[in-house]
């Protein structure tokens, strides 16, 4: 009885607890979307055939997982951190031997039985430890530019990889790093410069492009005017602002239209274009040119995904349409509403009052992380803590922003609640090693 005690001592519950109630309200979105009613339910939940009787599998498998954490020794993490940031790393170059292309992006390995494994998403977990451990080091002085940008390396690396294999959505995920990154000293310049540079390129796309030039011209030739006493004692601050203006012009002249016509595929941009209500046109784009994809009608943009997550959201109302009462989601209007769209079924079957409460579950979990954050003695554990965090809040952001029009379609699942094995499995293990160094918050781990 004294060992189960220790076993279990300092486990967060009630995190275990909102755990269990997304999974759950998981399996039920997925059988909302996929009931019919000439078939037994019950029987039909442990075939093993329909997506939610395999979720329910997946479930099982994310508990046993989970309990092998809880009992698992948090000095592990930190020993074999460096170690599993590597096999990820192999795992996601591995892909491009063996990889299943699934919806354009070849990101996926085959395991059999209809089974695959998405090493990037995976790696978001080795790439929180090796974080933590890197940021963790006794001797690192994190107020110095190699620290900083050693730690941006080990964060965007699997990003990277993740672009080239067309696995957008997945690499932006790879920015939430900067936040435990901000909390341990990096400079809240670096992340106004970052949001800065995401504004301009809104800006680009929905203004004309002579025009936002001349407000630019006219937003440097202000600053210089309110400046000018400071710019006569140094005139190093007047080359800084023509040097601000010059590259603001440049990135919305050269950089912003490169993106969009030679790097994107043709698809990405015109999902950014209809975000902000705005048509793209394909014949511009170098990918479209080179597959004749301009020939077919393409131009239209390319956002039946999220008009008919919009309905679906919106015909819910206040207080929804009903536990399996919901049309739009029922009648299949919606695509990939088990997995990127999932949330489309909750809005209508529960409406908004359901839609907020669901919410206030994922902004509890959010909250409850950063106050384990900030009660452990080891910053590995404060560290994971908040990547942790990140992860899941740009996960639940951009999934929802995404379903409500406010996000391209960029493929990232609703954590715990969207279908699919890969993506269960990688928030329990993330969470449940989160719950078992927090259980060990005493101790200090390097």
């Amino acid at each position: 009885m004294n060992q189960q005690e220790q076993l279990t001592k300092g486990i967060d519950w009630i995190f275990v607890l909102l755990y269990a109630i997304l999974v759950c309200t998981g399996i039920l979105c997925i059988f909302m979307v996929e009931y019919n009613p000439d078939i037994n339910w019950a029987a039909s939940f442990i075939s093993g055939k329909t997506e939610y009787s395999k979720q329910l599998i997946f479930a099982g498998v994310s508990a046993i997982l989970a309990i092998f954490i809880l009992l698992s020794d948090s000095k592990l993490y930190t020993a074999f951190a460096n170690l599993l940031y590597l096999f990820g790393i192999f795992l996601m170059f591995l892909t491009f031997a063996i990889g299943k292309n699934v919806n354009g992006s070849r990101s996926w390995i085959p395991l059999g039985g209809g089974f695959n494994l998405q090493p990037a998403q995976l790696c978001t977990i080795f790439t929180s430890l090796a974080l933590s451990k890197y940021l963790s080091m006794q001797d690192l002085d994190f107020t110095k530019v190699r620290s900083q940008i050693i730690a941006a390396a080990i964060a965007l690396f699997p990003a990277l990889i993740s672009i080239m294999q067309n696995e957008t959505g997945l690499a932006i995920v790879y920015f939430a790093f900067f936040i435990p990154m901000y909390r341990e000293g990096l400079p809240g310049w670096i992340l106004v410069v970052g949001f800065s540079f995401a504004f301009l390129v809104v800006a680009t796309l929905i203004m004309e492009p002579n025009t936002l030039a001349i407000i630019l011209t006219v937003i440097a030739a202000v600053s210089v005017y309110f400046l000018r006493k400071k710019i006569k004692r140094s005139k190093s601050l007047l080359a800084f602002i023509i040097g601000i203006w010059i590259l603001c012009v440049g990135i919305q002249r050269f950089a912003v239209p490169y993106i969009f016509n030679d790097v994107f595929q043709c698809y990405q941009s015109t999902r950014i274009y209809a975000m902000v209500g705005k048509t793209y046109d394909c014949s511009q784009n170098r990918h479209a040119i080179n597959r004749e994809e301009n020939n077919k009608s393409i131009s239209k943009p390319d956002d039946y995904n999220v008009r008919q997550s919009k309905i679906a959201i919106g015909s819910g109302g206040l207080l929804g349409r009903g536990f399996l009462k919901g049309t739009q989601t029922r009648g299949k209007y919606v695509p990939e509403q088990q997995t990127d769209f999932v949330f489309t079924s909750l809005g209508e079957a529960f409406g908004f009052a359901g839609c907020s409460i669901f919410l206030m579950i994922y902004l509890f979990i959010l909250y409850r992380i950063v106050r384990i954050a900030e009660r452990q003695r080891s910053s590995f554990s404060r560290v994971y803590a908040y990547c942790v965090a990140g992860i899941l809040l740009l996960h639940i952001t951009i999934n929802i922003c995404m379903t409500i029009g406010l996000f391209p379609v960029v493929g990232i699942p609703l954590p715990l609640v969207s279908y699919g094995g890969s993506s269960l499995i990688t928030f329990t293990i993330l969470i449940f090693i989160l719950i078992r160094l927090d259980a060990d918050r005493q101790m200090v781990l390097r």
